[in-house]
């Protein structure tokens, strides 16, 4: 059970956290140079109320994504990230689980590449954070909740993506996005979540079901991807997905060649969507 300290402790850091640090645009007179509790709610994916009775000592059984959303939000370090744990009245993650913490070289990359669309997922696919230029390409994921920010949940679930797939395409990236999940289950053992993912999905999916039990192996690899954009229309990108030693995070880069139409719409993409977001 959380103590008040727990509260006390996410409002200290959130006032350190400026908007500017966290990709957000600065409006408006602000009492403080830290975040306000509606962007840190916005950050780490919860309700504004929960954030206010997480901080006034209301709510006190804060679960561990919750925890793991705001010490992202907040960009703890390794240490004030288990120290946040356990006033949650819970136990930092273990070996055994699929690492989530955002790594200051990575928040750092996330942080510098304002134009690029820039998202980062865990080993199982989840989306840990995505910077504006990603959201202006992909859509907002701001909204999305529990399994809704799972990759492979979305591809075999028919949750609305943008990108282009000839049938050919969807059924590779299916066949690797198993071959992935099946990988982490073995090197995370210990990950509930992670059990909890497949079997949902071996419920869920039929199509899913049917890779699984056939033991696929492969993996996700660079491709050219063609994304249908409801304002600028077609623009094809390369999608490269990095890998970040000794955290198994993936980061996913898109990127167009300079000079080309392709590069004009995503930058139209990406002045659009800031717009969109300080209005």
């Amino acid at each position: 059970m959380a103590t008040s300290e727990f509260g006390q402790a996410v409002r200290r850091w959130r006032d350190r956290v400026s908007p500017e640090a966290a990709g957000l645009p600065v409006g408006g007179q602000r009492r403080a140079p830290g975040l306000r509790r509606e962007e840190l709610a916005l950050l780490a994916g919860i309700s504004v109320d929960y954030v206010t009775r997480l901080e006034q000592g209301r709510a006190t059984n804060p679960s561990d994504q919750v925890v793991e959303a705001l010490a992202r939000a907040l960009r703890l370090s390794d240490d004030e990230r288990a120290y946040l744990f356990r006033l949650g009245g819970l136990q930092p993650p273990g070996p055994g689980t699929v690492p989530v913490h955002l790594t200051p070289s990575v928040q750092r990359m996330l942080d510098r590449l304002t134009g690029t669309p820039v998202a980062v997922f865990d080993a199982t696919w989840t989306l840990l954070q995505a910077n504006p230029s990603y959201a202006a390409l992909m859509g907002d994921p701001s909204g999305w909740r529990g399994h809704e920010r799972n990759g492979v949940w979305r591809n075999f679930l028919g949750l609305s993506v943008r990108v282009r797939h000839t049938p050919q395409s969807r059924r590779d990236l299916q066949a690797a996005l198993v071959a992935d999940l099946r990988a982490a289950t073995a090197r995370y053992p210990a990950d509930q979540r992670l059990k909890r993912l497949v079997a949902d999905l071996l419920v869920r999916s039929d199509r899913f079901a049917r890779l699984w039990e056939s033991g696929i192996a492969g993996h996700h690899q660079a491709a050219r991807k063609t994304i249908d954009h409801p304002w600028v229309g077609a623009v094809t990108l390369d999608c490269d997905v990095l890998t970040v030693a000794g955290s198994d995070l993936r980061v996913m880069v898109y990127t167009a060649e300079p000079g080309t139409q392709d590069a004009g719409r995503l930058e139209l993409i990406t002045v659009l969507g800031t717009q969109a977001l300080s209005g």
